[in-house]
C-alpha cells in the first residue's frame, strides 16, 4: 500500500529527498519543510511525480 515519492523544493525544483506515504490515508500531497542543499536553507518541499 505505500509507494515511493520525491520531494523537490518549492525554490529551486530541484529533487532532493525520497519517501514513502500510504495512499489510502493521505490521497493529497505531501508537504515538508526540510533543508535544501543548493539554496542552502530551509524551504518547503512538495511532492512530485
Amino acid at each position: 500500500m505505500r509507494d515511493i515519492v520525491t520531494l523537490a523544493c518549492t525554490e529551486c525544483k530541484q529533487r532532493n529527498y525520497t519517501t514513502t506515504k500510504n495512499k489510502r490515508n493521505t490521497p493529497d500531497k505531501l508537504e515538508f519543510n526540510k533543508y535544501c542543499r543548493f539554496c542552502r536553507k530551509h524551504t518547503p518541499h512538495k511532492e512530485t511525480k
